[in-house]
């Protein structure tokens, strides 16, 4: 029994990405979000910048989110019953604060092959098209990987600034969650997501990537949690699951794995960027 419908299958067949999808209540998400802003209080570094990967392996609620039964059903609809959780992001804006994601592929600089992964965004406020939802190019999964520009561009919430030239904007198709919803999309659609221009944070917790047990990292090394079945491939190390609210073993695994996404994001570029 599939935990996404048969429409709901179509769609993401179709556009490259399903949404909303009702995970938790937003009493759960306004609790979600408590934790994050009390990470932020007491260590105002941790979160910022790069600190935005990994949050679940320091945060047990980010990690509770992170092997949600609900999120792990729909996932397990789209690349099967063995499903290894391999990193996750933060994505906040904060009210006037130029900050965007211009458009890309989240397959371009990630390493992970062959693509039987799907990335989780998860709502932990509302997101809109006037706080900056995701927008995505309906149908571009279904073409091989586009050019990127790398911009390295002021505000921009990506790694290089990756940029895909001529996206038709009037086509993209904004998607408007409400906190406790998410949406799941496949590693090659194109999306990217505007400025805030609300007066409240709009933060969403990504778990990029629910990867398969046969995804190989080529670009680098990830540890990976197993989140349901049976890994009998063992292409990556394994990682625990925090007990402690910033406990100090999981603050040096989180900088641990966060120093090895650099090495993976950057490879072959001459230049970094602040993310």
């Amino acid at each position: 029994m599939s935990y996404l419908s048969l429409n709901q299958l179509k769609q993401y067949e179709d556009n490259g990405f399903v949404s909303p999808i009702n995970i938790f209540s937003k009493e759960k998400a306004k609790e979600i979000r408590n934790e994050i802003e009390l990470i932020e209080k007491k260590m105002p570094d941790e979160l910022d910048k790069s600190g935005r990967y990994n949050a679940h392996l320091i945060s047990p609620l980010l990690d509770d989110v992170t092997h949600n039964p609900k999120i792990l059903d729909a996932v397990q609809s789209l690349i099967g019953e063995d499903i290894l959780v391999c990193g996750t992001t933060l994505f906040i804006k904060n009210p006037n604060e130029k900050v965007f994601v211009s458009y890309h592929q989240d397959a371009k600089y990630i390493g992970l092959e062959p693509h039987n992964w799907v990335t989780a965004w998860v709502a932990i406020t509302d997101s809109n098209e006037k706080n900056g939802c995701m927008r995505m190019w309906s149908g571009s999964h279904k073409d091989n990987l586009k050019e990127h520009d790398q911009k390295f561009n002021e505000g921009n919430l990506l790694t290089r600034g990756q940029t895909v030239k001529n996206v038709p904007q009037d086509k993209t198709t904004p998607l408007v969650l409400k906190a406790g919803q998410m949406s799941l999309h496949h590693p090659t659609v194109v999306h990217g997501s505007d400025l805030n221009k609300s007066n409240d944070r709009r933060i969403g917790f990504v778990i990029q990537s629910y990867i398969s047990t046969n995804v190989k990292q080529i670009l680098g090394k990830n540890s990976v949690q197993l989140a349901r079945g049976v890994d009998k491939f063992n292409f990556h190390d394994k990682i625990g699951r925090p007990s402690l609210l910033m406990g100090k073993d999981d603050l040096k695994i989180k900088k641990k794995e966060n120093d090895n996404l650099q090495e993976i994001f950057y490879k072959g570029s001459n230049k970094k960027g602040s993310y």
